[in-house]
């Protein structure tokens, strides 16, 4: 096995084949699997240093550092001290017993997140035996051949090979803003990691050109791993949602010392037990915060980023669950998101009039005409000169298995589009490139709008050009026919044009191409060329784009068409996917959007009511969101090119394209689509609203049930009263049985009509007033139905206390189960609504239900909580009492619900 030993320095200075000989390795064959396979033995996985994972040691003990489990370790104290033993082993159960459910679902819900991050890997492309494929960035080996384009994230330290107007944004490594250049000539001297200009860093980004460069360093022996060591530090990101749920954790303790004062000073003065005070008033600071609330907002949000996975959603941030649910606008790509960016080539607009061609995907079977006659290529120099320039001025690639297989094709769906359309004529990207081996080329640039390639034939060097027609047209000088080249005039460039125009309006998508006959391979590519014709692409409208469009406008909110096409191809697809239903709707061009300072207040409000924006540039699109935000928007922006970079980072969600996306674009984006479908980003604000809204549901079941223990404990406490609850009692109910509803709550599939409501403001708080009136007004119900039927056991029914507590308690708990009824929207149904339909509900009842019952009639329990068995009238008495506050709640509801259909009808 050959021993590899050769670093990023000493490869800069060594010629680029000194490298590939010291590396063990052809540049056109690649690794074979053998020498992958050792290399991995000898180098590992290209991986950095990893932070580390919470471990569950790590999980567990964090358990036991809240504030809860402080005030509950000093009533435990209090406990021993008076020599209540029981009650202190009990505290302590009880601790342990809170512990348990947190650790376990806090665990998956890392485990969860865990397994999210293994969904989405950078992948590199590779040349080995012989063949480019598409391997994970981590199975990179030091002498693979890695095939770089514009928007690659660089994955291995590699010497350059091969450069085409290579720039490389390697500001996460040196600081440097502006892009830098590269080559492929070896340094004279060793220099510093900025002036390297042959080696390409990983976790850096092309943001130009294209290449070839040789991996000469992995993982940690790049410089960026060489850094990751010596900084070796991680910070769970902790989203929004989660520093309010803090805040108002932090609120409600201050809430609880001023109720612990209270209470404690009222026992006092009244003559109350010392021991039963003290302890009364650490239970009721217990009652106060409700502990099963960061647990269940954890399991949550790891919930609703499954859904969102499962539906082709990959979440890169936490803070986006939260900021989906606002959402408000959404621009749009329209290729492979309003489209299906199956692009196959339709027709050719030759000089000899327009070729016709059949087929579909990428079946290489088709048959060419013209005029409703079949016509060979070979016989036509314009149609084979077409037909040969889409394959070579191309860096997709066409396996000759690839037949309806889009999983064996390599590249950029419009590229492989033009290699089926040759292959239909047995013009083949291999074959070509053996008789004119390419030896230059010159990538796609987004200000030009054009890509150029050189390749040597035996009349010398024949430049291939393909681009934007409106880039195209006004630097040709001559038009390619069957009978030579015939001047390109005034009078023949307006008919081009209006051809053109001719092919956007039936909604194809155009490529103008072109070449030249040149000397040497340093001629200017876009200058005195002659054009061949354009090419029509046809990339249907996806067939669930249309009703996404419509929930999009059920849902509140507005969805934009933001494209670098035509304007007239552009307002095609718009009125076929129902994005607009104006047939005079026009297209508005990118420059109209300049930046606010330049636009005055009516030009402002003017473009803020367009759903159509064309020919858009990188720019153009940073004004479009900064229109758009400086409205209080709430902005969703998709992309997926390394281009659209600053945009996805500027936009309130930037959303990548998955399938299409370049790594540059995955990397700045918020959300991911694996499908790249419009579809999916609705789908993942329905499950954004949905987690928010489950959130404040739960949240506003915990607090108003423990309000209500407040309020019972704490009248009876002023009144000097009997307790209708007891400490123990009160610690089992909040830490055991109200934990299971409130993680069935929280893990619920949402409103069936939440994506018909509008988007929320971004910074409404989780409990706004609406839900503090609430709280207050269930907290309220509870309170005073548990005192009623205390009073009514130990008054008219002379019972005694003991039982009269148990009655009250087995009443309160139960209420609590009941209680999660009330926690359906306004507007559901009383009967199926997304409560009842809610499985875990059930589940979480059963549970709870068992948990009281085993209560009540395991001795040992049912002597430590101070309870004793009722009788079956006493139970009559309980489940009555207990559905007071459901059966008012639902009233309540009705009530709310006939009030606001009122007003609507009004």
């Amino acid at each position: 096995m050959k021993q590899v030993d050769i670093d990023a320095p000493t490869a800069s200075l060594r010629d680029g084949d000194d490298v590939l000989s010291a590396l063990g390795v052809e540049r056109d064959r690649g690794l074979t699997s053998s020498a992958v396979r050792e290399r991995q033995a000898q180098f590992g996985y290209n991986r950095l240093q990893e932070a580390k994972t919470r471990s569950s040691w790590a999980i567990l003990i964090d358990q036991f550092k809240s504030p809860i489990v402080g005030l509950l370790g000093v009533a435990a104290i209090v406990s021993f001290i008076f020599q209540e033993w029981i009650e202190g082993i009990a505290i302590l159960i009880a601790i342990l017993l809170n512990a348990a459910i947190g650790f376990f679902t806090e665990r998956q819900a890392v485990q969860s997140m865990e397994s999210l991050k293994q969904l989405s890997q950078t992948r590199a492309k590779v040349r080995r035996n012989g063949e480019i494929q598409e391997i994970p960035a981590e199975e990179l080996v030091p002498g693979d051949i890695v095939l770089l384009e514009g928007g690659d994230v660089v994955s291995a330290d590699l010497r350059v090979l091969e450069a085409s107007k290579m720039q490389v944004d390697e500001s996460t490594l040196t600081g440097e803003s502006l892009p830098v250049s590269k080559n492929s000539e070896a340094l004279e001297e060793e220099c510093s990691i900025a002036e390297r200009k042959n080696i390409l860093f990983k976790g850096t980004a092309l943001t130009r050109g294209s290449g070839e460069g040789v991996v000469v360093a992995t993982g940690t022996r790049t410089e960026l791993g060489h850094i990751s060591e010596l900084t070796a530090s991680a910070q769970e990101e902790v989203t929004p949602l989660e520093k309010r749920l803090d805040k108002l954790g932090r609120s409600l303790i201050w809430l609880t010392l001023v109720i612990c004062a209270f209470i404690a000073a009222a026992g006092i003065i009244g003559g109350r037990d010392l021991f039963v005070t003290i302890e009364t008033a650490i239970a009721l600071a217990v009652a106060t915060v409700p502990e099963g609330l960061p647990i269940v907002a954890t399991v949550a949000l790891a919930r609703g980023m499954w859904r969102m996975a499962q539906r082709n959603a990959l979440i890169n941030k936490l803070s986006a669950v939260e900021t989906l649910g606002a959402t408000s606008i959404i621009c749009t790509d329209k290729t492979g998101t309003l489209t299906e960016n199956r692009m196959t080539v339709r027709e050719l607009a030759l000089d000899m009039g327009t070729v016709r061609i059949s087929g579909e995907g990428l079946s290489t079977d088709g048959q060419f005409s013209c005029d409703d006659e079949p016509v060979n290529p070979g016989d036509r120099q314009a149609l084979q000169a077409a037909l040969e320039v889409g394959v070579l001025c191309n860096n997709a690639v066409l396996p000759d298995r690839a037949d309806n297989d889009e999983n064996t094709v390599v590249g950029d769906p419009m590229e492989v589009a033009l290699l089926v359309a040759g292959a239909k004529a047995d013009v083949r990207r291999d074959d070509l490139l053996t008789s004119q081996p390419e030896i230059r080329e010159v990538a796609f640039d987004s200000k030009t709008k054009m890509m150029a390639t050189y390749h040597e034939t035996d009349d010398g060097v024949r430049v291939a050009v393909k681009g934007a027609p409106e880039s195209v047209l006004p630097i040709v000088t001559g038009v390619l026919t069957d009978d030579g080249i015939a001047a390109m005039d005034d009078s023949r460039r307006q008919e081009w044009d209006d051809r053109f125009r001719e092919m956007a309006e039936n909604g194809l998508r155009i490529l103008a191409i072109a070449q030249k006959m040149v000397g040497d391979a340093e001629t200017k590519a876009y200058e005195t060329l002659t054009l061949i014709g354009a090419i029509g692409l046809l990339d249907p409208p996806r067939e669930a784009a249309k009703k996404a469009l419509k929930a999009c406008h059920d849902a509140g909110i507005r969805a934009i068409m933001v494209t670098g096409d035509q304007p007239i191809t552009a307002r095609h697809v718009g009125l076929a996917v129902g994005l607009t239903t104006e047939s005079e709707t026009v297209a508005e061009p990118g420059e109209s959007l300049k930046p606010l300072a330049d636009l005055s207040d009516s030009e402002r409000d003017r473009l803020r009511q367009i759903p159509i924006f064309a020919r858009v540039s990188p720019e153009q699109k940073l004004n479009l969101i900064a229109l758009h935000q400086e409205n209080r928007d709430v902005v969703a922006m998709t992309g997926d090119g390394v281009n659209d970079a600053p945009a996805l980072k500027k936009a309130d969600i930037g959303v990548a394209m998955g399938k299409r996306g370049t790594q540059v674009a995955c990397e700045a984006a918020d959300m991911v689509l694996q499908d790249d479908a419009f579809s999916t980003i609705i789908a993942a604000i329905g499950q954004g609203r949905a987690i928010f809204g489950n959130i404040r549901t739960f949240t506003i079941y915990l607090l108003s049930g423990n309000m209500g223990e407040i309020i019972a404990v704490g009248v009876a406490s002023l009144l000097n009263a009997p307790l209708p609850l007891l400490p123990l009692q009160i610690l089992f109910i909040n830490a055991v049985n109200d934990v299971f509803p409130a993680l069935a709550l929280g893990v619920g599939p949402g409103h069936p009509q939440l994506m018909h409501q509008p988007p929320r403001d971004s910074q409404e708080p989780i409990l706004a007033r609406p839900q503090w009136w609430d709280i207050g007004g269930y907290g309220l119900v509870i309170g005073l139905s548990l005192l009623a039927v205390f009073w009514l056991c130990l008054n008219p029914l002379q019972l005694s206390q003991k039982t009269s507590v148990t009655i009250s308690f087995l009443s309160l708990a139960f209420a609590r189960l009941w209680h999660v009824w009330n926690m359906r929207d306004r507007n559901s149904p009383l009967i199926r609504n997304e409560i009842t339909q809610n499985p875990y509900v059930w589940v979480a009842l059963a549970i709870c239900t068992a948990l009281l019952l085993l209560a009540v009639y395991i001795p040992p329990i049912a002597e430590v909580l101070k309870i004793v068995r009722p009788t079956a009238f006493e139970w009559g008495l309980i489940i009555g009492s207990s559905l007071v506050p459901v059966a008012i709640g639902q009233m309540i509801l009705t009530l709310k619900s006939s009030s606001v259909q009122r007003k609507l009808k009004r």
